[in-house]
């Protein structure tokens, strides 16, 4: 089954024997959005695995922010793609393919006569922050595997990996492996975060989204203008610091109006004289 390459070609790292290293740039930008900017990683621990063609590397990495997993997928034609999980997401992956596994071998020899108009088997969906990750069980006249996809809210490039569904339970126990030895705790907040907030004004949308990782809760407040995204990420703590200093300037300019509009309305001298 090699219908299992996906879009994200380039992965840093000797162990991967990388040669073509052309859009670097981007994918750097794309692992910085997922970590969160982290700066320096350290690696912690990886696993190979050999499914079919195919070579997956899982590592647990770290880096100022906290640890997460990598897994890079290596195809037999070099084509490469990964994904990153946070430790809880990586556990709750593991238990999706549990209950992956258990449908897979619940079903009967393929049928390429009578293959799911869209390919799906079965979908299952995580959400970890401002990511979401769909997963796929499907068919196509090449087998059954499972597609897994990784993507930004708002913007960013959409990251995959295939999984030939033969080897679910070996990934499986290689996910296991790692969060018996590296835990699946985050840290941080541990009650619910309040729901996402937008709002328009004239031709910009403005986003605010409460976010955590293992330094603490976030607010990232992001300004969209047709293709354009900005944003800036305000940590908890200095939360109410920015209330205040906002609310200092809404109440000077509010002053300020009131101040010219007493100004407008106040009698000119000609009036007052009739």
């Amino acid at each position: 089954m090699s219908d299992l390459g996906s879009g994200d070609e380039g992965i840093s790292g000797s162990k991967y024997n990388v040669a073509n290293m052309e859009g670097s740039s981007s994918r750097n930008e794309f692992e910085s959005s997922v970590k969160g900017g982290s700066g320096v990683e350290q690696e912690l621990a990886t696993k190979m695995l050999q499914i079919q063609s195919k070579r997956f590397y899982l590592d647990v990495k770290q880096n100022r922010r906290g640890r997460f997993i990598k897994v890079a997928e290596i195809g037999a034609d070099g084509r490469r793609s990964q994904i990153y999980l946070a430790l809880s997401t990586a556990a709750e992956f593991r238990d999706h393919l549990s209950s992956f596994s258990d449908y897979y071998a619940s079903l009967g020899p393929p049928n390429t006569d009578n293959l799911p108009e869209d390919g799906k088997l079965k979908s299952e969906m995580m959400i970890k922050d401002y990511r979401r990750y769909y997963l796929d069980l499907k068919e196509n006249a090449r087998g059954r595997f499972l597609r897994v996809s990784q993507t930004i809210t708002r913007g960013g490039p959409r990251s995959q990996i295939a999984l030939p569904a033969q080897g679910m339970i070996e990934f499986r126990d290689a996910l296991t492996d790692l969060l018996e030895e590296f835990g699946a705790n985050d840290g941080g907040f541990k009650g619910d975060l309040p729901e996402e907030r937008h709002m328009k004004v004239d031709n910009k949308n403005f986003y605010f989204d409460i976010g955590q990782n293992n330094r603490g809760v976030y607010m990232r407040i992001s300004e969209v203008k047709n293709n354009f995204r900005t944003s800036i990420t305000i940590p908890e703590k200095c939360w109410i610091r920015f209330r205040d200093i906002f609310n200092d300037y809404c109440e000077k300019m509010k002053k300020s109006s009131d101040s010219i509009t007493a100004e407008i309305n106040l009698p000119t001298s000609s009036n007052s004289l009739k």
